[in-house]
């Protein structure tokens, strides 16, 4: 499998349809539409137009400042301890994207966090030193970026 490449390119080049993709993206991510069909019924734009282009066309602003970040926690298994670690990571600015947990066994949980972490008002290892000051935090590792 070859490797993605990417190209920044003028909106003058690109196709009408892809224009109406990333309008009706801005009406999704808005709140403007609620539904795919009512974002691209707005734009003119067929569905399968919308899917064909969705995954592989975005605003240059969007992927200059996007960071995605998977972080691994373990916790103890305290009430509001996930509370807690939640409000530090939104206090950064943070985006949550995602949160996996594990059922707690034996007093432990694992968990998945992915931020967007584009907004951030600090560097990643003080956002790993606020978590790990949490007393049932064991562990703060990054996963994976992207």
């Amino acid at each position: 499998m070859s490797a993605r490449r990417f190209f920044l390119i003028r909106e003058d080049i690109l196709t009408d349809a892809m224009i109406k993709t990333l309008e009706a993206k801005s009406m999704l991510q808005s709140g403007e539409a609620k539904k795919i069909n009512e974002a691209a019924q707005k734009v003119g734009l067929s569905r399968s137009a919308f899917y064909k282009y969705k995954d592989g066309i975005f605003p240059f602003h969007a992927m200059a400042k996007e960071k995605i970040v998977t972080l691994s926690i373990n916790l103890l298994d305290r009430a509001g301890t996930l509370s807690e670690l939640l409000t530090i990571v939104s206090g950064t600015g943070a985006n949550i994207l995602t949160i996996n947990q594990t059922i707690p066994l034996q007093g432990r949980a694992h968990i998945t966090l992915s931020i967007d972490t584009a907004p951030i008002t600090m560097q990643l290892d003080e956002l790993f030193e606020q978590m790990k000051k949490l007393k049932a935090v064991e562990k703060v590792e990054l996963a994976g970026s992207g």
